[in-house]
């Protein structure tokens, strides 16, 4: 999906929705789920997801909003270009300011563009260990966080709150899962820890297989009803979460096999193959880093 998300971004951004793109209740059927694959990465979408609460697509990659009495919550800004377009469509809900942009992860196809809203006096919210990847490799773009937090972390604006659930490492040191207290708290927004229907892109190189395999098994424990997801589909069943902590399990059994087995090393990639996901999205093009990713974790431990 990265590659596709930065193949976009030299696209018109107009508002474009996919001209099959599934309804909310196509969308919301467990996995393995074909609707999961119709959706755009074209222009710019805004989706009310409940009342106040808006999913914002700009290409490939997701954010949300959160309309509250006092002002407005953004998630991740996204770029410069798209968080001047989220601004003009938050724009069309209400006048309100934004008082809070929070990052979901340090990673810089999320959360660069946030000083349009600093700007206008909004604060700029994240886990304390992001702050320590911008401070160690600075992106012109990034904002820095005002306020961090060392775990989870409750914000609330008005008469809404979303909770910053920290999961420790995964995909990296610093991600979130946000879940906004609409409609009794049945959404979770997620980023890269998952991508319905999907297999995981490429190499993998900042994933940890058996933090992001736990991470995923305590979100499944949440009671999650819907996942608004930060590239793909807009919406997905909660199986969509289970769905990739099977392939990364099923991954680590299959490759720890062939080296316990003594599959040469060469052979591994080309070898080691998981017929039942064969359905996903990019299997075939990602099949092969995947597996050295794992190789790579039971050679060097990490």
């Amino acid at each position: 999906m990265k590659s596709l998300v930065l193949a976009a971004a030299m696209l018109a951004a107009g508002p474009v929705v996919a001209a099959d793109a599934p309804s909310r209740a196509e969308m919301l059927k467990p996995a393995p789920n074909p609707a999961w694959s119709a959706f755009s990465v074209k222009g710019h979408q805004t989706e009310k997801i409940a009342e106040d609460f808006y999913a914002f697509r700009y290409t490939g990659t997701r954010t949300f909003f959160l309309v509250t009495t006092e002002g407005v919550i953004v998630a991740d800004p996204i770029g410069p270009t798209a968080a001047k377009v989220l601004r003009d469509e938050i724009r069309k809900v209400t006048n309100l300011p934004v008082k809070y942009v929070v990052y979901s992860l340090e990673h810089w196809d999320h959360v660069p563009g946030a000083k349009i809203f600093k700007d206008e006096g909004a604060q700029v919210v994240a886990h304390e260990n992001c702050a320590k990847h911008f401070k160690d490799l600075p992106h012109p773009d990034i904002v820095m966080p005002g306020i961090t937090f060392p775990g989870s972390y409750e914000l609330r604006l008005g008469n809404h709150k979303i909770d910053l659930l920290y999961f420790g490492p995964n995909h990296g040191d610093c991600m979130v899962a946000m879940r906004p207290d609409v409609e009794g708290g049945k959404y979770r927004f997620i980023v890269d820890l998952m991508t319905p229907g999907g297999a995981p892109m490429a190499y993998m190189p900042d994933y940890s297989p058996h933090h992001w395999v736990r991470s995923l098994k305590e979100i499944e424990a949440l009671n999650v009803e819907a996942i608004v997801n930060g590239h793909g589909i807009t919406l997905s069943h909660p199986s969509s979460i289970s769905e990739r902590r099977r392939y990364v399990e099923a991954l680590m059994v299959a490759v720890k096999k062939a080296i316990d087995d003594g599959m040469p090393p060469n052979d591994i990639p080309e070898k080691v193959r998981l017929p039942e996901f064969a359905y996903m999205r990019g299997y075939e093009q990602y099949i092969r880093d995947n597996v050295r990713r794992i190789q790579t974790c039971y050679g060097i431990g990490w």
